[in-house]
């Protein structure tokens, strides 16, 4: 631990943190409540995904830059500069006329929200030792937990007392604290050194990415633009390449990203998001669409997700000194898929204690999972790179996320041609598209024969994936000897693989 981490004062900064943390997180659930109010009255409902894909296609792409400039700069300009773009977009999203307009903001929010997670996640990595990581992220998990239920209540009362505009400003004065706390709590020492930013790495590797994303998540877009935009992701993502094994300082390390503890850590988290996703988004369409069962109870199920999670992440640092991290990696890997299995045993009879019992326990495994190999990276580099560890690890899970939405999506949609017939999938597909359609659903003996059919089939999509998942974690190289491990013996014991 460096002196300015020992300056720092740890408990003020992990609480700022935990602030910022919470502006981002709860942004998602807010906006999502309040969308209808605000297409109400700015019309363009043809472009309402697009107020979030534009937000996550920001923040996505952002992420390994925003790692990278933090190992050269420091983490403090870094996540102020962020935090400053974030609350640009945010004062002009509630001043916003209309769709096209907020769009545009929302792109800015998302620019800015880049560099919070990842950097956040730095600078806990900076202060903290392995073995006291756990708590910490602990605390990190339940600021996430309480997002996701205090966000869809608030954007609620906002929409209803004040105005939309306030979903947005409320971050205005969370943001102007996180600053100033900041300023005053965290210390580092940053060599000052000439470095060269590569610029012309981060725009190709902005279009690259941004032309992937666009691609996974407009998959109803004309053939035509698909295939264009295929043609600009292969041909950036080559000159990327060769730009980038080219430059003194680039955006992404390819050396770092083939080390083999960063590249096996990464695609676990690639598979953990895609297999996370997944049930995030079809457990809740199950157990109100075939189970028959309220939108309360259905968002109960996934509350048990969010248990599991920083319930795992709080042991953690037991499970560390009793187990080593290795068997705590591969235990709590092995959580994931057999959370996963719970899903197969559903039937339209089942109670959804069932599967809240699979939520809590691919949760409690994600946890661990999520925890180890971002503490395992962060410890296998230097301090000059930890920035850019970090960002990688967060950067594959947010990519496996948005891959998970596509594919278990394009299963789902598989399996209702392949049960449905005639003109029942058009039916069915119709009834989703309404405000009580899974309540129709569930009415209806056999339609809602078809759509369980349909569901498990991309519960076989969460399954695999969560095997693969946990297969992933053996090939992490940990040695047996590391218990609670500090800093140093981390970095050596992964520099030795």
């Amino acid at each position: 631990m460096s002196a300015a981490a020992q300056q720092s004062n740890r408990t003020l900064v992990v609480a700022t943190i935990m602030l910022a943390t919470f502006m981002v997180a709860i942004e998602a659930t807010i906006v999502a409540t309040a969308m209808p109010r605000i297409v109400g009255q700015l019309g363009g409902f043809t472009y309402y995904s697009w107020v979030f894909s534009a937000f996550l296609l920001a923040q996505s792409t952002t992420t390994v830059i925003y790692g990278k400039l933090s190992d050269i700069f420091g983490r403090k300009p870094v996540l102020i500069g962020g935090i400053l773009i974030f609350l640009a977009g945010s004062l002009f999203c509630g001043l916003a006329w209309s769709m096209a307009s907020l769009i545009v903001f929302r792109l800015v929010q998302g620019l800015g929200a880049g560099a919070i997670q990842p950097v956040t996640m730095t600078i806990i990595g900076d202060l903290f030792k392995l073995e006291e990581r756990g708590k910490v992220q602990g605390v990190m998990a339940t600021v996430w937990a309480t997002s996701a239920v205090v966000g869809p209540l608030a954007g609620g009362i906002i929409v209803d007392t004040i105005s939309w505009a306030w979903i947005f400003w409320i971050n205005l004065p969370i943001g102007i604290f996180s600053i100033i706390a900041f300023t005053l709590f965290l210390k580092e020492d940053v060599a000052h050194r000439q470095a060269r930013i590569d610029y012309l790495g981060a725009i190709l590797f902005s279009i690259s990415i941004v032309a992937l994303l666009t691609i996974l998540t407009e998959t109803t877009a004309p053939a035509w633009i698909l295939i264009s935009l295929a043609v600009v992701f292969v041909v950036t993502g080559i000159l990327f390449v060769l730009q980038e094994k080219r430059t003194p300082e680039p955006i992404i390390s390819i050396a770092l990203w083939s080390r083999r503890l960063v590249a096996t850590s990464n695609a676990c988290m690639l598979l953990a998001g895609m297999a996370l996703i997944g049930l995030s988004t079809i457990l809740p369409i199950y157990v109100q669409g075939v189970l028959g069962r309220s939108p309360i109870v259905a968002g109960f199920t996934l509350t048990m997700l969010v248990v599991g999670w920083p319930l795992s992440v709080m042991l953690s640092s037991r499970f560390f000194r009793a187990f080593g991290i290795r068997n705590t990696l591969r235990v709590g890997s092995f959580m994931f898929p057999f959370g996963a299995f719970f899903l197969l045993f559903l039937t339209p009879e089942s109670h959804p204690a069932v599967a809240g019992a699979g939520s809590f326990f691919m949760g409690f495994g994600m946890g661990l999972i999520n925890l180890t190999s971002i503490a395992l990276v962060q410890d296998s580099v230097e301090w000059s790179m930890r920035g850019s560890a970090t960002a990688s690890n967060i950067f594959s899970r947010s990519l496996g996320n948005t891959l998970g939405a596509t594919v278990l999506g394009a299963i789902l949609n598989a399996g209702i041609d392949h049960y449905a017939t005639g003109g029942a999938a058009n039916s069915l597909r119709e009834a989703l598209n309404q405000p009580t359609g899974l309540s129709a659903l569930a009415a209806d003996p056999a339609i809602r024969a078809v759509f369980d059919a349909a569901l498990h089939w991309s519960f076989w999509g969460v399954v695999v994936v969560a095997v693969l998942t946990f297969a992933t974690t053996w090939l992490i190289p940990v040695r047996h000897g590391v218990k609670t491990g500090t800093t140093g013996g981390a970095a050596s014991e992964a520099a030795s693989h």
